[in-house]
């Protein structure tokens, strides 16, 4: 539901939806930008679709993609764990060359610890969503994001 909320939230803009459970990691070969979604679970785990695929990863050329990344988690539920697989996935990613835009605010947010955070703690690496305690503050957060990552990404398209 996120992706599809993210992606009516870019109107003007040609957007793929590909779940990693149905499509191969390699086809993010196919474009230079990319919106990337992880869920956290449990006690800051990845959610098993991602884990399946988590070594086709350096099946692709990350040193020409710009990526924004965002992740789901649960921060009243699991607050030690809030987004650590968004830090996971962009550890991950920036290792192997991407170039990663959509840094998000952690101000707002309750949660005790978190490996999606930028070394400061002050932004997450990405949007942080938080669809079983704060979904109605979500639709106002993805608009937000969507708005601040169309920025970035034209700073990254030459014309």
């Amino acid at each position: 539901m996120a992706a599809e909320q993210i992606a009516a939230a870019l109107p003007g803009f040609r957007v793929e939806l590909h779940d990693i459970a149905h499509t191969a990691l390699r086809t993010a070969n196919q474009y230079r930008f990319l919106i990337l979604g992880i869920p956290t679970w449990d006690y800051g785990e990845l959610q098993e679709d991602w884990e399946r695929v988590w070594p086709d990863l350096a099946e692709v050329d990350w040193s020409d993609k710009v990526v924004a990344l965002y992740g789901l988690g649960d921060q009243d539920g699991y607050p030690e764990w809030f987004q650590d697989a968004l830090g996971y996935l962009w550890i991950r990613i920036t290792q192997l060359g991407a170039t990663t835009i959509g840094l998000w605010p952690a101000r707002g947010y309750r949660f005790t610890r978190s490996m999606g955070l930028t070394p400061d703690g002050q932004h997450f690496l990405g949007l942080a969503l938080d669809e079983a305690s704060e979904f109605e503050r979500s639709e106002a957060r993805i608009r937000a994001w969507c708005g601040q990552i169309t920025l970035e990404f034209a700073r990254h398209n030459p014309l």
